[in-house]
């Protein structure tokens, strides 16, 4: 019967297990010196070798004759049989599918038995951090003062999960990521016992493919080996359902030149053929990751790109800046994380590739959010001196900010001529940001264009929040637009009565509770009417108008 090639070539003693020699050398001479501890807690990333040594080292303390340099000798029939699954002094136990106190509660009932066969009984508790929080505290206790035939071995990929009751009662060993040399040289090895034939650069490849994790790469080239008989480059990137390295360092190259016409056509060939687009953004943030160290280093030694691949970066950072490609980076890994949630990968990609190829500035808060630009400090300086003179009674020079008088001149906001009466400022304190700019009384304003805004792409998410808060408000934005620039907000209304409604405080904090909860800051909000809209009548013309009309009003 076919047996897996990672099952095939598990290690078997401390030795074969790769980039943890100190963890294997401190195993190695506890068993040595019969110094073992109780419990063991083993924790690092899939594929290190966690299981793999706790089998190990179940076995090293019950072989019947070990080596002298703490290895296992394979050959008693207790090394047999626990290689065969059947010792039954050794337990493993999957606390994924064996989560519940009843299990723990079972195992706490079985441990005041004797071991069978060997010196210790051992359990070896896989994915640990998967039990509840019932089965931990039944588990503490057990640990606390186990007898002293038993031992515990736990592993676990999430450490963050485990209480730190458990952490404190074992000795906890941290598996480090395989490292890709080591990788490479184990597949080429067993790829020649196997008579499979790969050329050195899918080795590495998929190396690069399994992130440090030696199952997973194992497991990639026992199907790239039946893919085809010879496994090269295509052959892993086919059976990995990732690009090629072609692919990659075209889309990198457009990207830098914003070629938008040229990445979509390659992202939808991509798509098109199967590929995993996810894997792809994956790949792709490596790539700017090593353009970034070879911008700020020259050193490509620290990179993960091929070899041949290293003339075809250094070529793309000619030009670039740091910050630009810094930018594109964090585009990228925003891309990654929203693909999780998105019901459209590809969306996801294309939206993010024409963010960067369009240069919009981004940061840590905003990169979720395309459309919303964070301003720099010179924007932010400009709109803060404004504030400041209107705050003072300096405002003499602009126009109402708040868009709340007829605003006909559709130009606006290219010229800012009208009066700043106490009024008016208020208005402007109602919806403007909660903060107290200082120091910018000497600081002269500068004017904006309506070519300086953008359209508002969160606006829609902004009108279904502000439903929630103030209804009113909502359903007078029926229709309504928004665009912003730096960190002002400018709404087109179709309905005059909101311009009546955004005079009155609470109305105005409602918007701007809205805003904030959906963009994340607040923004200095400011309204219009659409261009021949005719104004809102105010409450008491209404009031007029119906008393002239017959029509009964009732004062509230």
């Amino acid at each position: 019967m076919y047996q897996a090639l990672y099952r095939k070539w598990r290690p078997m003693q401390f030795p074969d297990v790769l980039s943890q020699s100190y963890i294997t050398t401190t195993l190695q001479n506890q068993v040595r010196n019969h110094t073992t501890a109780h419990a063991y807690l083993f924790t690092g990333s899939r594929g290190t070798g966690k299981t793999t040594c706790a089998r190990i080292l179940a076995k090293a303390v019950n072989c019947e004759h070990p080596l002298p340099d703490g290895n296992p000798c394979l050959e008693c029939p207790s090394c047999r049989d626990a290689d065969q699954g059947i010792l039954p002094d050794l337990i493993e136990i999957d606390a994924a599918s064996n989560n519940s106190v009843e299990d723990i509660r079972d195992l706490r009932d079985a441990i005041v038995y004797t071991p069978q066969k060997c010196a210790f009984k051992i359990y070896i508790i896989d994915e640990v951090h998967m039990l509840s929080v019932s089965a931990f505290n039944a588990l503490l206790k057990i640990m606390e003062e186990p007898p002293a035939y038993i031992k515990f071995i736990l592993a676990t990929t999430e450490i963050h999960k485990v209480p730190a009751t458990i952490i404190s009662r074992c000795q906890r060993f941290d598996f480090r990521r395989i490292q890709q040399k080591d990788i490479i040289k184990r597949l080429l090895s067993i790829a020649e016992q196997e008579k499979i034939r790969i050329t050195e650069q899918a080795a590495a490849l998929i190396a690069r493919i399994a992130d440090g994790g030696m199952r997973d790469a194992i497991s990639l080239l026992d199907r790239c080996a039946a893919y085809d008989t010879e496994i090269t480059e295509e052959v892993v990137s086919e059976s990995a359902g990732t690009a090629g390295r072609d692919y990659l360092t075209r889309i990198l190259r457009q990207l830098h030149e914003k070629d938008i016409p040229g990445v979509l056509g390659i992202i939808s060939e991509l798509h098109e053929n199967s590929k995993d687009l996810q894997q792809l953004c994956e790949e792709l943030i490596l790539m700017q990751r090593d353009l970034m160290l070879l911008k700020a280093t020259g050193d490509a030694s620290l990179l993960h790109s091929m070899p041949d691949e290293v003339p075809i970066l250094q070529e793309i950072t000619i030009g670039q800046d740091m910050q630009r490609i810094m930018q594109i980076l964090e585009i990228l890994q925003s891309c990654r994380e929203r693909m999780t949630k998105s019901v459209s990968k590809r969306t996801e990609l294309e939206l993010s590739c024409i963010q960067i190829c369009q240069n919009l500035p981004v940061n840590s808060k905003t990169s979720r959010n395309p459309g919303n630009p964070e301003p720099d400090a010179g924007q932010i300086h400009e709109l803060y001196a404004r504030i400041a003179q209107l705050e003072q009674g300096q405002a003499g020079n602009y126009r109402n900010p708040n868009y709340l008088e007829n605003l006909e001149n559709p130009g606006y906001p290219e010229n800012f001529r009208n009066s700043g009466n106490p009024e008016q400022r208020q208005a402007f304190q109602n919806s403007q940001i909660s903060q107290n700019p200082q120091n910018f009384q000497n600081s002269q304003p500068t004017q904006i264009s309506m070519a300086d805004f953008q359209p508002l792409m969160q606006w829609s998410d902004i009108l279904e929040e502000c439903g929630k808060i103030n209804p009113a408000v909502m359903g007078a934005l029926a229709g309504s637009e928004a665009v912003f620039h730096a960190n002002m907000i400018l709404i087109t209304a179709q309905n005059p009565l909101f311009l009546t409604l955004f005079k009155l405080t609470e109305n105005a904090k409602s918007l701007g509770d809205a805003v904030e909860h959906v963009m994340g800051r607040r923004y200095v909000i400011r309204a219009r009417c659409a261009p021949g809209v005719t104004k809102a009548a105010s409450f008491e013309e209404i009031l007029e108008k119906a008393k002239n009309s017959g029509i009964p009003t009732t004062a509230v």
